[in-house]
This record gives C-alpha cells, structure tokens and sequence, in this order.
C-alpha cells in the first residue's frame, strides 16, 4: 500500500479556494452528515470542544469515505497529544495560539519523525500507517504533514513574519476573536482595527509564500480576505448552525394559532 498524499496540503500549495466548517459537536454521526455537506475541510475542534483522541478517531473514520478534507486543531502544543493525533490519521494540524519563533519550531519539530523532529517512531501501531501496511511509511510521512499555525494575539502578530520563516510551517490563521480580545475588543472582532490587522496579517502571509487562512462568516467579508491573500476560509461551526437553525424553526411555531 502507498502512502496515501495530503490532498489539503496540495490545495494550500496551490493557493485553491478551500471553505470549511469547524466541527465542535464531538460526534462521529454529525461529523458523517457534514462530511457529505460539500465543504472542502472540516476542522475537528479539541480546543473548545469535548474531544480527546478517542473522539477524534471516530470521527476520522466517519469522514475517510467522502471527500472533505479533514483538519485537527489541538489544544495545545503538547508533543505527545499531536504525536497521538498524527498517528491514529490525521495529515494536518492547525495548532492554536503560536506566538513566537521557538514555539513555532517545536511544533514543526513535533509533527516530524527524527533527525528532523521529535514524533516517536510506532508504525506498526498507527492507524496513520495502516498498521505498518503503507510502505517506508516513516520515510515519507513528513513530507504529507501539513502544520498550520494559528495567530491570535498581538505577540503573534509582532513574531509573524519570523514564525513563517520556520522550516516546516505550511501555512497560518488568522483566528479574529482571540485577536480581537488581545487587542482591548473582547468580543468584538469587527472594530476596523481588528480588521485592519487581519488584512495586513494576510498580506504578510501570502508574501511569504505560503497559505494564509482565516474565520469569517460573512460573505462579503469573506471575499474581501480572500482578496487580501486569503486561501483557506472557515465560514462558520456545527455548534452555532445547529442552534440558529433550531432557534428559527422553533419561532416559526411561537404562534400556535396558525396551525390550531
């Protein structure tokens, strides 16, 4: 068996528009019904989610047959959590709140086998590996990796362009509310500072190269990052499409006499 390629990477490298979906609901049976929706990833939440790997496993398995492509965000930078996402199958992660160079370069060590990194070499018990079915897969697991680092203070902005030169770094993202909150806008990720450090942070990355991503949920914004050097856009979560549709259909009935 080959080693199977990361598809996502591939679109990043390329700069392809690709929308996604933050999944929060930690369930294997959700995850399928979003995997069959049409985005073109689906960001597995460990961060502010009730996940763990055994959570996350499911619903990798529940995804595998379709073809949404398939992003873990953990939830912090601990080596031997990502160690355990990498090997029960996922290709990319999108690790939140990197801040500094150091921080950056323990992680790229982190998702890559040795002399390049840190990851413990298990193959014959991964998922990842298929159990040891996937040929030399250690030699050429690295290079399917794919590490996006997410910028969500004012630190990280400072550090920016020196954390996208590390070695290993595939991409970042912008994540709007944590900036807004480092800047004195606690929930209030519209203030136009907010959106000017965004658009210059976009910029910044697309300059060098690599991928810039980011969350917004409104279209016409949404155009205008992508405008700005945006490639991979989050445009909502399971959570809040749930409750807003739940919220909408429950008010359309408040008025029972329509129907009495």
């Amino acid at each position: 068996m080959d080693m199977p390629g990361n598809v996502f990477k591939q679109m990043l490298q390329q700069r392809r528009l690709q929308i996604g979906l933050f999944v929060a609901l930690a369930s294997a049976y959700s995850m399928e019904i979003l995997a069959t929706a049409g985005f073109d990833w689906l960001l597995i939440d460990v961060e502010h989610a009730p996940n763990n790997p055994a959570s996350v496993l499911a619903q990798l398995q529940a995804a595998a047959p379709y073809p949404g492509q398939l992003v873990v965000r953990p939830v912090n930078h601990d080596a031997a959590l990502i160690k355990q996402y990498l090997d029960i199958g996922a290709q990319t992660l999108l690790v939140p709140m990197v801040e500094s160079v150091a921080e950056a370069t323990a992680l790229a060590r982190a998702v890559r086998y040795p002399p390049r990194g840190i990851r413990g070499v298990g193959t014959s018990l991964a998922r990842a590996a298929h159990w040891g079915g996937i040929k030399d897969y250690a030699r050429h697991a690295d290079d399917e990796i794919c590490l996006i680092v997410q910028i969500e203070s004012q630190q990280g902005l400072a550090n920016l362009d020196a954390i996208m030169a590390v070695e290993g770094v595939d991409a970042a993202f912008i994540g709007p509310a944590d900036l807004a909150a480092s800047m004195g806008y606690l929930g209030q990720p519209g203030q136009p500072e907010v959106k000017a450090a965004i658009e210059d942070a976009l910029q910044r990355i697309a300059a060098t190269g690599k991928a810039a991503g980011v969350f917004v949920t409104e279209p016409s914004l949404a155009k205008h990052y992508r405008e700005c050097g945006a490639s991979f856009i989050a445009v909502g979560g399971d959570t809040s499409l749930l409750r807003n549709a739940a919220v909408k259909l429950a008010s359309s009935f408040q008025d029972n006499s329509a129907i009495l």
